[in-house]
């Protein structure tokens, strides 16, 4: 092989684990049963591929191969181990995925993300053991990442994730959508976890990237999931609407070399229409239900935004009303926060910079580098640039994304000049 071939395959290989990895993952654990099992299969599964895929080619269907070669590799291991163990586990084990009749086909390998986000999501498991697991194991980010993205001790994050993984075993829960009947109660969990993984792709927590459409889109395909599922549900439509129209100004937040574009900024013109229609109507449709909730009230205002032709003529009153209700709702200091930036483009920077010094002087959010940048630029708004350089250095040496960290060492040097 010419070393132009091998370096083709390269990132081939590397394109095909960006893309299909958490997929191959979830589906090796459903056909597998096991966490820990899973994830060893699709290390094997990729091994396998760099030493056949030069000799034989790349598959047609990459995410099939994968699947099917992880599940080969975790039952010779499971065959070896019950072998030389003698363990009635590892043989039953070993059973159970042999007896697997359970087809491989495009529909089931598509609905297992979804599984595996109910499964991680299930209340027999901690909040925290939740969010740390589907960042694991759904959004593919290491342990280092979440601890980073949560302001944790990676060995913390990472005895939540072995706990959790333990809790799914031991206490047998199942791997699957819940019935309908039970359904509704796991809703408020699923939604949460959805939008954590969008969150993730639409402004990653740590990279040289600001986004990651992988996972953003992968949470809009979920959120569309739920809504066939329950239709009727509002906080179901809430939160595709608010993922459709954050996601209609992806191409409109950053500059052709990667640097972020704020919201005042971004050329309109960019913003995907037809996602925005349909973010409308799912804002409608869920406000015409009897109860609404924080993912709706959210995606309201995100309407109002995008309804809006340039930023000069958004609706702020609209949207500062909008936070109260959210506030309510949804009573959390980052809603507090992006509630004093509404207000402060209501009444006025002083206003604003009032109520986020308030939140900080409660010791919330000093480690959250968005609370600093926001105070940093109602101070510069104010002209008092000593303290907006400071919240500027101080958001800086929170920051853990590179385009965030640009756009704040150009405000730096802006005050500077």
């Amino acid at each position: 092989m010419n070393e132009n071939t091998e370096s083709n395959l390269t990132k081939t290989l590397e394109a095909v684990y960006r893309t299909e990895s958490r997929y191959v993952l979830a589906t090796l654990i459903r056909l597998l049963g096991d966490f820990d099992l899973a994830e060893e299969a699709l290390h094997d599964a990729f091994r396998a591929a760099l030493e056949q895929w030069p000799r034989d080619g790349v598959p047609a269907n990459p995410r099939a191969w994968l699947v099917s070669a992880g599940r080969f590799k975790a039952i010779d291991n499971m065959r070896r181990n019950a072998r030389f163990d003698a363990l009635d586990e590892a043989a039953r084990r070993v059973d159970a995925a042999i007896d697997d009749t359970t087809i491989w086909d495009e529909e089931s390998v598509e609905d297992d993300h979804l599984r595996l986000i109910f499964t991680c999501s299930h209340p027999a498991l901690a909040f925290d053991s939740q969010v740390a697991l589907t960042l694991r194991e759904v959004c593919g980010l290491t342990t280092e990442e979440i601890a980073s993205a949560f302001l944790a001790v990676p060995t913390t994050v990472a005895q939540r994730i072995v706990r959790a993984k333990a809790k799914i075993r031991d206490a047998r829960i199942p791997y699957e959508v819940p019935g309908h009947e039970d359904l509704p109660d796991r809703l408020d969990a699923a939604l949460r976890i959805i939008y954590l993984v969008f969150n993730e792709g639409y402004s990653a927590s740590a990279g040289i990237e600001l986004t990651r459409y992988d996972l953003s889109g992968e949470a809009i395909r979920l959120g569309r999931l739920l809504i066939e599922l329950l239709p009727e549900e509002s906080e179901a439509c809430g939160l595709l609407a608010l993922m459709l129209l954050h996601d209609s100004r992806r191409t409109a937040r950053t500059s052709a070399n990667g640097d972020l574009i704020l919201l005042d900024e971004q050329d309109r013109a960019l913003w995907n229409r037809d996602q925005i229609t349909e973010g409308l109507e799912l804002v409608m449709r869920a406000f015409r239900s009897k109860s609404i909730g924080s993912y709706t009230l959210q995606a309201a205002i995100a309407a109002v935004h995008a309804q809006a032709p340039n930023a000069g003529e958004t609706d702020w009153p609209e949207i500062a009303g909008l936070y109260d209700l959210l506030l309510w709702a949804n009573p959390t200091p980052v809603v507090e926060l992006n509630r004093a930036v509404a207000i402060a483009m209501r009444d006025g920077p002083e206003a604003g910079l009032a109520l986020i010094d308030t939140i900080l002087a409660r010791g919330e959010l000093s480690d959250y580098h968005l609370a600093h940048s926001a105070r940093a630029d109602l101070c510069r708004r104010l002209g008092r640039i000593g303290q907006a350089e400071a919240a500027y250095r101080q958001a800086l040496n929170l920051v853990r994304q590179e385009p965030e960290r640009r756009f704040l060492e150009r405000r730096l040097a802006e005050l500077k000049n």
